[in-house]
């Protein structure tokens, strides 16, 4: 693969991201659903290629033409297969990076009732995935046991925690498990928005929400619709934390990021050799083997901004323009993710798929429902609509649904939002429990995981009800 292949594709992949941006700026129900543009952007490069056009074209009994594979080269989509393994680790590395960490207590006062019902959430995918899978997928359609953490994988994670654990499911011998998970998650932003904003007219008209009175106010303006932002309110994408002539600003965070993945990829390095000399060697089981780089390059970029909070006195770090970095990274990795996802996979295990996405659809909404108002003191609606945005698959979803509950942010949901973050992130929807999650069902079995994430969400379900609930 030439460095002139790669530029080639890259250079596609952004034509394709912009035909997307611009689907969505002429198409109002794309705009009144929020689809993102990477996801449009997707899925207008699935239907190029080989899966959809192709297919089509040979159906056709039209062979020998360039339009044969689908409009993209063979080159280019294993150049966009390789993407989301790349960017996801820096996507992760971004996400504590510019962000000042709070003592844990600040966190805990504040945000306590959003961390609980999240882990409830997360933990309880892993229970009832791995209950369908064991009592429904294994038996009666032959699917691996380790389709039981897809639903946290795809629903919690979204699709960079998917595509970042394609590699581990490769390497344990369950393939089609990548376009699975890449499947729920398109499924997961789908519905998480649909169910959202019909949930948000419901808590409305019943009087569940404090801060809309009126269904009529549940709306963004124009320039959020389409996404183009109206010219007299533009802001600057970031603070120049540095001069040009001595380092590009965008550079230097770009330099960041690599040293937080640098450290996450030392951190990997010593687990992987330190179980090789203990356990690993006593038991022959190799958990660290399989973890993926991004959990760890997200662990670095928190060990790197305690670090800059302690020593960097010019305060070079800005957290608009990482966010810039990371959100290039998002919409890279969703657009190739989707333009490469197999239908194929999908189609031949298209029950197992369905069920699954219902099993998390179902209980996503159990939580939100029934056990938002009971595990929230206040305010209980417009926290709970952030955090099932973000189980659907998307943290901007949550993000999203909280801005229309909340327009003007008068209820605590945003900030405990973000404070929640910093203690959910490193452990579920893509952390270290959701990256060994795999290699624990593969080689223990899905019964102990079973159990240990059915205890794990009595005690975050129990904290909830009995402590935040009660406050």
């Amino acid at each position: 693969m030439s460095a002139s292949t790669v530029g080639l594709s890259l250079i596609v992949i952004g034509l394709v991201l912009l035909i997307g941006k611009w689907i969505r700026v002429v198409s109002p129900p794309l705009q009144k659903l929020f689809i993102p543009s990477s996801l449009i952007g997707g899925f207008l490069g699935l239907f190029l290629g080989g899966e959809v056009l192709g297919n089509v074209v040979s159906w056709a009994g039209i062979t020998g033409t360039f339009l044969s594979g689908g409009l993209f080269p063979e080159y280019m989509l294993d150049v966009w297969i390789a993407l989301p393994g790349l960017f996801i680790n820096i996507i992760f590395a971004t996400l504590f990076l510019g962000k000042k960490i709070p003592s844990l207590r600040q966190m805990w006062i504040l945000a306590g009732p959003q961390i609980t019902h999240g882990q409830t959430i997360a933990w309880g995918q892993y229970v009832f995935g791995i209950l369908a899978t064991i009592l429904i997928l294994t038996p009666f359609f032959g699917i691996d046991p380790m389709a039981g953490a897809l639903i946290e994988i795809s629903f919690e994670g979204g699709h960079g925690t998917a595509a970042g654990m394609a590699a581990t499911f490769e390497e344990l011998g369950f393939e089609e498990a990548g376009d699975l998970s890449l499947g729920l998650a398109t499924v997961g932003i789908l519905f998480g928005v649909i169910f959202g904003i019909l949930m948000l007219n419901y808590g409305v008209r019943t009087g569940k929400t404090m801060v809309l009175q009126n269904p009529e106010e549940i709306s963004l303006d124009a320039s959020r619709q389409t996404g183009i932002i109206d010219f007299d309110a533009r802001e600057s994408a970031g603070k120049i934390t540095t001069r040009p002539e001595s380092i590009e600003p965008l550079s230097l965070h770009f330099a960041y990021v690599g040293v937080a993945i640098g450290i996450g990829y030392v951190i990997l390095q010593a687990l992987i050799q330190l179980e090789k000399i203990t356990w690993g060697q006593a038991t022959d089981i190799y958990l660290m083997t399989y973890i993926p780089l991004f959990p760890l390059a997200m662990i670095g970029g928190i060990i790197l901004q305690m670090f800059l909070d302690r020593y960097d006195v010019h305060q070079t770090l800005d957290r608009g323009l990482m966010m810039r970095i990371q959100g290039l990274s998002l919409d890279i990795l969703i657009t190739s993710a989707i333009a490469t996802l197999s239908l194929t996979v999908i189609g031949n295990n298209l029950m197992p798929f369905i069920i699954l996405a219902t099993v998390g659809i179902v209980w996503n909404l159990v939580a939100f429902i029934y056990l938002g108002p009971r595990m929230m003191p206040t305010y209980w609606f417009e926290r709970s609509i952030g955090n099932f945005g973000q189980s659907m698959g998307m943290t901007a979803s949550g993000l999203l649904l909280m801005r229309i509950a909340d327009p003007d942010n008068r209820s605590p949901a945003m900030e405990g939002f973000g404070y929640k973050q910093l203690l959910f992130e490193p452990i579920v929807g893509g952390g270290v429990f959701t990256a060994a999650s795999v290699p624990l069902i593969f080689y223990f079995g899905p019964i102990p995981v079973l159990l240990l994430a059915f205890v794990v969400m009595l005690f975050w379900m129990g904290l909830g009800i009995f402590y935040f609930g009660k406050k």
